[in-house]
C-alpha cells in the first residue's frame, strides 16, 4: 500500500516543479470529480516504498470559496493525505507563510519546504530554518526546486515523516465570530510571531532599476512587453524549426514508398490512402504540435523564471480584467497571433482552471499566423491592395469584439465575478534561469502533448478522411462533395456556396489547407485529401485559382468566406491542445461549437450587408 503525499502551496510557489521532479513521467492529469479543476496525481518509489503524490490546486488560502480552495480544504480535512508538504516562497516569506497559518488549525501531519532559497540568498536574506522549525513543531527544509540537488534529502525527510509524523504545534488565535478582516489580521499576527528573528536581510530598501522603471511605465512598458513577446515568439519558432523539419520528412519520405508497396499488393485504395497519406501526415502534425509546445514552454519558462512575466501581468491586468482575466493572459493572447497552439499552452501561467479555460477561449479569437497567409491571397483577388488593407483592419476590430463576446458568454461560468479581483502582487527580483530545469519541464510538456495528440488528431483525421475520400481522387465522388452540394441551399443563406463551404470546413482542420481545397474545388489541380493533408508541401497556382474564383463567386461571398474562415475553429491541432490543456471535453466542445456557429452567423451578416453595396 502506498503513502499518499499532498503538495500544498500558493500559485507560483514551485509545487509543479517539485511534483514533476518527484514523479517524472509517472503521472496522470485529469479533473476532480464533479469539478472542472485540474487534478495531478503521480507516484515515485524510494527505498522500496511507493509514494503517491497529489499536486493540490494552487490557492492563496484555505478559507475562500473558490473551487480550488474548497477542493484543497476538503482533501486535507478528510485525511486523504498521509502527509502534507507545504511549499513556502523563501524570497517572500511573510506573504507565503499565510498558507501555513491557514493550515495550522487543521492539525494534520506536515513538513514545510522553504523553496526558492537561491532567490532569497540573491536578495541577501538569511533564514534560520532551525528556529522556524522549533516554533512550528514540524521539519522545515531549505530548498531550491529548480535544482536537482536536494531531492534526495526531500525524499528522505518525507519517508521519515511518514513513519513518525509531526503536526504544527502552534496556531493563530482566531475568534470564530470575528469578521473575515479580523481573522486575517490574527493570522498575519501569528505569522509575524513565527518569523520574529527568523529572517535577517543585509539588502537596502529595494529601488526600481532603470529597466523596471520602463517595464512598469504605462506606455513604454506595454510597448516593451509587446517587443519581448514578439522576440519570444521568434525564438520559439527557431527552436521548433529543426523538429518540424524532421517531422516534415516523414510524409515526404514515406508516403510514396508506402503507396507503391500497398498498391503492389493490390490493397484497397482507401487503405492505401490511410497508410500512405493520412497517418504519415498525422505523425507530422503531432510532431509539429509538440515541437511548438517545446519552443513555447522553453521561452515562457525562461521569462517566468527570470521574473519578466510578473511585469507583463502588472502592465495588462487593468485591460484584461475587463474580460474577466488576469494580466498574465497577455502573453498567451499575443502568442496567439503566431499560433493558437502556443497561446493555448501559454495559459499554463494562469492561477486556476477557470482563468486558463477562459484564456484559451479568448485566444481562439486571435487570427493565427496561418490565416494571415490566406487572407491577402483571397482578398487581393477581389478587392485589390486598398481593399485588402481595409479587410485586415476590420478583421482586427472584430477580433476585439469577439474576445469581448467570448468573455461575456463564458466568463460568468468560468470566472464568476465574486471570485474576480485585481492583482495585488510584489514584483519578484530578477534572477538567473535554471536551464536544466527549464529544458526538462519543456520536454515533459512537449512529450505529453505529442503522445496525447496522436489519438485526437488521428480520430479527427479519420473523420475528415471518411468525408473526403474517393477511389479515383475526384472531388465529385467524395461524401463531402455530395453533402456540400445537397445542403448548398442552406449554406447559401450564410453566403457560402458548396466550394467555399467545403473550404470553410477544411479551415477547421488546418488553415493551411484552405488554398489547397479551393484549388481542388475551383481548378481541380488535386484531390481533396492531397489538398488537405499535403497543404504545407503543395505549390498552389494562385493565378489559375483567381481566374476561376472571380468568375464563379461574388465579392460578398468572398468577403463572407474570409470572415468565416478567420473566426472558425483555429485548427484540429489547436482543438486537441485545448482539450489536453483543459482536460474537459465538455468545455472544449462548447467553445468549438460556439466558434463554428459564430463563424457562420458572421458570414451570414457580412454577406447580406456586403450584398447591399456590391
Amino acid at each position: 500500500m502506498s503513502t499518499r503525499l499532498a503538495l500544498l502551496g500558493q500559485p507560483n510557489s514551485g509545487k509543479s516543479t517539485v511534483y514533476n521532479a518527484l514523479t517524472g513521467a509517472r503521472q496522470h492529469v485529469g479533473n476532480w470529480p464533479g469539478k472542472t479543476v485540474e487534478r495531478n496525481d503521480g507516484y515515485y518509489t524510494f527505498r522500496g516504498a511507493r509514494y503517491a503524490v497529489t499536486d493540490l490546486p494552487g490557492s492563496y488560502g484555505l478559507s475562500g470559496n473558490s473551487d480550488e480552495e474548497l477542493i484543497t480544504t476538503a482533501f486535507i480535512k478528510t485525511a486523504q493525505a498521509d502527509l502534507v508538504c507545504i511549499l513556502v516562497d523563501a524570497s517572500q516569506l511573510e506573504r507565503s507563510m499565510y498558507m501555513v497559518a491557514e493550515f495550522a488549525p487543521l492539525k494534520k501531519p506536515a513538513v514545510v519546504l522553504l523553496n526558492m532559497m537561491d532567490v532569497a540568498k540573491a536578495q541577501k536574506k538569511e533564514i534560520d530554518a532551525r528556529l522556524l522549525s522549533e516554533r512550528l513543531g514540524v521539519p522545515v527544509l531549505p530548498f531550491t526546486a529548480a535544482e536537482k540537488d536536494g531531492y534526495d534529502d526531500l525524499r528522505t525527510l518525507l519517508a521519515e515523516e511518514q513513519a513518525s509524523p509531526h503536526v504544527i504545534s502552534s496556531a493563530p488565535e482566531i475568534d470564530p465570530k470575528a469578521d473575515a478582516l479580523a481573522q486575517s489580521e490574527a493570522k498575519y499576527k501569528w505569522v509575524a510571531q513565527m518569523l520574529d528573528g527568523v529572517m535577517r536581510t543585509a539588502a537596502p530598501d529595494y529601488k526600481l532599476s532603470k529597466f523596471d522603471r520602463i517595464a512598469t511605465s504605462p506606455v513604454k512598458g506595454k510597448l516593451l512587453c509587446f517587443g519581448i513577446v514578439l522576440v519570444a515568439f521568434l525564438v520559439a519558432m527557431i527552436v521548433m524549426l529543426p523538429f518540424m523539419g524532421i517531422g516534415q520528412m516523414i510524409p515526404a519520405t514515406l508516403s510514396d514508398p508506402i503507396a507503391d508497396l500497398l498498391n503492389g499488393w493490390n490493397v484497397h485504395p482507401w487503405l492505401v490512402s490511410i497508410f500512405s497519406l493520412m497517418l504519415p501526415n498525422v505523425l507530422f502534425f503531432s510532431i509539429s504540435m509538440a515541437s511548438f509546445v517545446f519552443g513555447v514552454n522553453l521561452v515562457f519558462g525562461f521569462l517566468e523564471e527570470i521574473g519578466f512575466l510578473a511585469r507583463a501581468a502588472y502592465q495588462f491586468d487593468g485591460v484584461l480584467s475587463k474580460l474577466g482575466l488576469q494580466g498574465k493572459a497577455i502573453c498567451p493572447v499575443l502568442m496567439g497571433f503566431g499560433c493558437t497552439i502556443g497561446g493555448a499552452c501559454g495559459t499554463r501561467v494562469m492561477d486556476n482552471w477557470g482563468q486558463r479555460m477562459l484564456a484559451m477561449a479568448v485566444v481562439w479569437a486571435v487570427p493565427c499566423g496561418a490565416i494571415w497567409g490566406v487572407i491577402p491571397v483571397i482578398s487581393g483577388m477581389f478587392f485589390g491592395p486598398a481593399g485588402t488593407l481595409l479587410i485586415c483592419v476590420l478583421i482586427l476590430c472584430y477580433m476585439v469584439l469577439m474576445m469581448w463576446i467570448v468573455s461575456k458568454l463564458f466568463g460568468r461560468a468560468l470566472t464568476p465575478k465574486e471570485n474576480r479581483g485585481g492583482m495585488i502582487m510584489e514584483l519578484p527580483p530578477y534572477h538567473k534561469a535554471h536551464w536544466r530545469h527549464i529544458l526538462k519541464e519543456a520536454f515533459l510538456k512537449a512529450w505529453d502533448i505529442f503522445r496525447r495528440a496522436l489519438a485526437t488528431v488521428t480520430l479527427v483525421s479519420l473523420l475528415f478522411w471518411a468525408l473526403s475520400f474517393s477511389a479515383s481522387g475526384s472531388l465529385q465522388e467524395s461524401l463531402l462533395y455530395r453533402v456540400g452540394t445537397a445542403i448548398e441551399p442552406v449554406t447559401r443563406f450564410f453566403g457560402l456556396g458548396w466550394q467555399t463551404f467545403m473550404a470553410f470546413l477544411s479551415s477547421a482542420f488546418a488553415k493551411e489547407a484552405v488554398l489547397g481545397v479551393l484549388n481542388a474545388a475551383f481548378v481541380g489541380q488535386s484531390g481533396l485529401l492531397e489538398a488537405t493533408f499535403n497543404a504545407k508541401n503543395a505549390v498552389q497556382d494562385n493565378a489559375a485559382l483567381a481566374a476561376s474564383m472571380v468568375q464563379t463567386i461574388s465579392k460578398p461571398e468572398a468577403l463572407a468566406f474570409l470572415f468565416a474562415c478567420t473566426f472558425n475553429v483555429p485548427c484540429v491541432m489547436a482543438l486537441s491542445t485545448t482539450y489536453r490543456e483543459s482536460h474537459s471535453l465538455k468545455w472544449t466542445a462548447r467553445v468549438a461549437l460556439f466558434y463554428i456557429g459564430g463563424a457562420l452567423l458572421l458570414a451570414c451578416i457580412v454577406y447580406h450587408v456586403a450584398a447591399l453595396f456590391c
